[in-house]
């Protein structure tokens, strides 16, 4: 008898977990706006391609400030708060300063957005929404984006200099860190797809080139053409903000071209290069099965995407519609 209720008990437990769980995503839907702002995707491509026209990396850019948002305290827009008096902003931080970009655009989908739907339509699905756009229109997967994220109040500079995965730490770390937010190994090697298109400015990898971990040479995983080719891009006392294309073959393209880079040592970021060539990963077998399957690269990306999306929104009445993305309302 005893053994039956508790048996009852943890079935009883289980099930009221999967329903919280259930529930903190069913708050989020593909059709939050049908009504309320019915074309908001069709306007953020609209913007989007404007925006290509003149920069074709903007589209990686924008992924990687809702990247970068979702790993601070969920993705809630906190990315796009700029500093006043009660906020110091996400964007200097270490990961972010003078590196992330695409703040202009988010603007400008947001201004055009405003003009069609006042009100309704939250700075943090606007990064989901653009992100789906990015990837789609340079030839990667579409997916429906789960939408109903609202906006935060604050921002968490801290949180971002110690949550956010270093191009230069080890892989063991970075697992960590996408542990941390709820995702798995599998997310970790399909969302660092996104680097199939893109720029890395030089700072972030120079240590490669010349000095790897203190040894006075290059990185043994760095194939040798590769890094002459890098080395040319990025001298020894450069400035460190000339930028290389993180996938060399196809730099503007959504495709799984990366993982073969990976096969190739041509990796551009050690967290790159690391997924394939630390000895024993678990990594190194989807890098394997990427490289020869776009399909299931596809797929995977696609609902990695949906999965990072869902890290901790704020729904129903918790925070904000921003008016302005840079700034909480009233302020």
């Amino acid at each position: 008898m005893a053994s039956y209720i508790a048996h009852a008990s943890f079935l009883l437990s289980t099930l009221f977990t999967a329903l919280i769980l259930y529930h903190s995503n069913a708050q989020l839907s593909s059709t939050f706006y049908a009504t309320t702002c019915p074309n908001v995707s069709s306007i953020v491509r609209t913007v989007l391609q404007s925006a290509l026209n003149s920069d074709p990396r903007i589209g990686a850019s924008l992924i990687r400030v809702h990247f970068h948002d979702c790993f601070v305290n969920g993705c809630d827009g906190s990315i796009l708060l700029d500093n006043s008096a009660n906020i110091q902003s996400e964007k200097d931080s270490a990961p972010n300063t003078n590196s992330t970009r695409g703040f202009d655009v988010v603007d400008n989908i947001k201004t055009a957005i405003e003009n069609a739907c006042p009100g309704v339509v939250s700075c943090a699905d606007i990064l989901a929404l653009a992100s789906e756009a990015a990837v789609s229109m340079a030839g990667g997967p579409s997916w429906s984006v789960l939408l109903g994220r609202r906006d935060s109040l604050t921002a968490n500079q801290a949180g971002a200099n110690t949550s956010i995965p270093s191009p230069v730490e080890g892989l063991s770390n970075i697992t960590a860190k996408f542990s941390a937010v709820g995702l798995n190994t599998n997310d970790l090697v399909a969302l660092s797809g996104a680097h199939t298109f893109g720029r890395a400015q030089c700072r972030l990898f120079t240590n490669r080139l010349y000095n790897f971990s203190g040894t006075g040479n290059p990185d043994p995983t760095l194939s040798s053409s590769y890094l002459s080719n890098l080395q040319q891009i990025c001298p020894q006392s450069g400035s460190g903000f000339n930028v290389a294309n993180l996938d060399p073959t196809t730099p503007d393209g959504f495709d799984n071209n990366y993982f073969s880079n990976l096969q190739n040592n041509q990796g551009l970021l050690q967290s790159d290069q690391e997924l394939f060539s630390t000895t024993g990963a678990a990594t190194i077998s989807i890098v394997n099965s990427f490289s020869s399957n776009q399909t299931a690269f596809f797929q995977s990306f696609a609902q990695s995407m949906i999965n990072m999306g869902n890290v901790s929104p704020l729904t129903g009445s918790s925070g904000e519609i921003r008016a302005n993305c840079r700034k909480v309302n009233g302020s």
